[in-house]
């Protein structure tokens, strides 16, 4: 299987009961489950319990514990209220009996209304980039191991295509934001519930590294401990995974050994397509 069909299964999570979903895992040699991947799970076990005609507008999440990688995860879906325009859903993931991540989402019918918009910032075409796999082989001579064997043997479900490459081995400091474009690696089929939980699992890709960038210290750190805290979505329009979108990212503020992360998501034709908030543990291990 490819990268991206394995992804794909990942998002497609067992029924084992009434509102008792199971996720499996993507990789268990990684020391944590991904963050990203619980988002989309727990969203799509959410929709699961929702009426096809109400889409997803907000999430709000909570990392409570690190996600064990060999352990499949649980996630059990409560039906806070189902209104004349909305639904709320609440899911716990949990593992080995304890919750190690809660998540509150919002669904509504479709519906028109007012219609403003922050405008989509100047960026190069994603053509004219090289993709993050692109930039591994290339630079891979300057990459120490065990790095180098794992990103080239690495088979990624994104492209993602920064605007500004940083070396995360010798950063240097920088203002704290960013521009990657992205895209799944290959086509996908036209759902728009799909479509929700791939954009749950892209937005905690990239994110967490934009408090780091004004500090000069890259992920690849020993002394880093970083981890997702919260995450919150909130999608504004139809969302195409295969097409490239422009993630915009800023980091306002760090203290307290946290970090504040915003990114906004815009498709090509400069639609706002959705807003991410997240804060990340930011510190040095003691």
């Amino acid at each position: 299987m490819t990268a991206l069909a394995r992804l794909l299964a990942l998002l497609d999570v067992e029924e084992l009961e009434v509102d008792l979903y199971r996720g499996a895992n993507s990789d268990p040699g990684w020391i944590r489950v991904y963050g990203g991947q619980v988002v989309a799970q727990a969203l799509a076990a959410a929709q699961r319990t929702v009426s096809t005609d109400r889409h997803v507008h907000s999430l709000h999440s909570y990392f409570l514990r690190p996600g064990e990688p060999q352990v499949p995860i649980l996630y059990k879906v409560s039906r806070e209220r189902d209104g004349t325009s909305f639904s709320t859903r609440s899911v716990s993931a949990i593992q080995h009996g304890r919750p190690i991540f809660t998540l509150i989402a919002s669904f509504q019918l479709e519906e028109t209304g007012f219609s403003h918009q922050l405008p989509m910032p100047q960026a190069p075409e994603p053509e004219t980039l090289l993709s993050e796999a692109e930039l591994a082989r290339k630079n891979a001579d300057k990459v120490p191991e065990p790095w180098r064997t794992l990103w080239a043997k690495r088979d990624r479900p994104l492209d993602f295509r920064p605007v500004q490459p940083q070396d995360p081995f010798k950063p240097v400091p920088r203002e704290a934001a960013a521009l990657h474009w992205f895209r799944t690696a290959g086509d996908v089929p036209d759902d728009p519930r799909l479509a929700a939980c791939l954009l749950a699992y892209a937005s905690d890709m990239t994110l967490l590294d934009i408090c780091l960038l004004p500090h000069a210290v890259g992920w690849t750190d020993r002394r880093l401990q970083a981890a997702s805290l919260d995450h919150a979505i909130w999608f504004h329009g139809p969302y195409r995974p295969s097409d490239f979108h422009l993630f915009a990212q800023v980091s306002p503020a760090a203290s307290g050994g946290r970090g504040l992360n915003e990114g906004k998501l815009f498709a090509r034709d400069g639609r706002l397509v959705a807003s991410v908030v997240q804060e990340g543990l930011i510190r040095y291990r003691a």
